[in-house]
């Protein structure tokens, strides 16, 4: 772009986004960084399938800029964001503890947080309309009542069940978010819930026995991406310990869960990349709207069901958006 027709847009009224127009004068282009807790998580595959899909291309016109951790808590999170922040225009962030450790990072660096429970409730943004600051993006719950449904689920697929173990990690804001979801729903639904939070998946198995000797007849897994790291570890002794167990990650039935509810990463990426493109065409994420799901996927694995001996309510096999023979 010439400078006489860069400078006209501007006299003129009309407004062109920095991260364009620094690329149209050659200076540089947009630098999108992204914290990716694990090689190729499922929400960042979603996002860089579809960087693609939009036409950019690392190198030409964005630069993608990586930094990899190791442990989802807050302190690794906040030192990986720290590593890189001053190198991107716009930062991406997966997960509830992600979201939380930009928050308190930076308050000027475009953010767009993926899979992030209750934004509103835990400070982020101010509402889902109008985020109101340098955060936006993708929520992980479309509602509260979600924690609800779940147990729900469990209810109705063992019908005899009167205590709940609500399995999740210490620290997570998604944890509280459940169980304030879950305090309101359970009575209606004739059942009691103990909370049991577990600082690595090391614990994992102290958990369980400490679930068993509470009497625990079920278990609800909070998503967070301690217990999504550990989706296989935590359905094998949830089977090993007789313990129907409903999870909020779609991939944790075909992974021996009984049954799960919840979205699909891969899509809640795709759909993050779309408010990337918004923030290198010039909108404010302030003005941009966080977004809910698309869909929920609900998925049930008959043959956990069968070593448990349940017998799954045929309506619910119906309904289910995925049936594991």
């Amino acid at each position: 772009m010439k400078r006489r027709d860069f400078v006209a847009m501007i006299v003129g009224g009309a407004t062109v986004s920095p991260l364009i127009a620094r690329a149209e004068q050659g200076t540089s282009i947009p630098r999108i960084g992204y914290i990716d807790p694990e090689t190729r998580s499922a929400g960042i595959q979603g996002l860089l399938a579809g960087l693609e899909a939009l036409g950019y291309v690392d190198g030409r016109n964005i630069k993608l800029i990586k930094s990899q951790f190791a442990a989802p808590t807050a302190a690794d999170m906040r030192a990986a964001i720290q590593a890189i922040i001053r190198e991107v225009d716009v930062l991406v962030v997966s997960g509830t503890v992600g979201g939380v450790a930009a928050k308190s990072v930076t308050s000027e660096v475009p953010v767009v947080f993926i899979s992030v429970g209750a934004p509103v409730d835990i400070g982020l943004v101010k509402s889902l309309a109008k985020p109101g600051g340098n955060m936006t993006g993708i929520s992980f719950e479309a509602a509260e009542e979600t924690y609800a449904k779940r147990l729900q689920l469990l209810k109705e697929i063992v019908p005899d069940v009167s205590h709940v173990a609500i399995l999740g990690a210490a620290g997570d804001p998604n944890f509280g978010f459940a169980m304030t979801s879950l305090k309101r729903s359970a009575p209606s639904l004739g059942v009691s819930i103990t909370p049991f939070e577990i600082e690595s998946a090391d614990e994992l198995g102290q958990a369980f026995d400490e679930m068993k000797r509470a009497q625990a007849q079920a278990v609800l897994v909070v998503a967070g991406y301690l217990t999504y790291s550990s989706i296989k570890k935590t359905a094998d002794l949830a089977l090993n310990y007789h313990l129907p167990s409903c999870h909020g990650f779609k991939e944790a039935a075909p992974a021996g869960a009984l049954i799960s509810l919840g979205p699909d990463l891969v899509s809640l990426g795709r759909q993050g990349s779309r408010l990337v493109d918004k923030i290198i065409r010039g909108e404010r994420p302030a003005d941009i709207p966080v977004e809910q799901p698309d869909r929920y996927v609900m998925s049930i694995n008959l043959k956990t069901a069968r070593l448990l001996g349940i017998t799954v309510p045929p309506s619910l096999i119906a309904g289910a958006d995925e049936v594991i023979e």
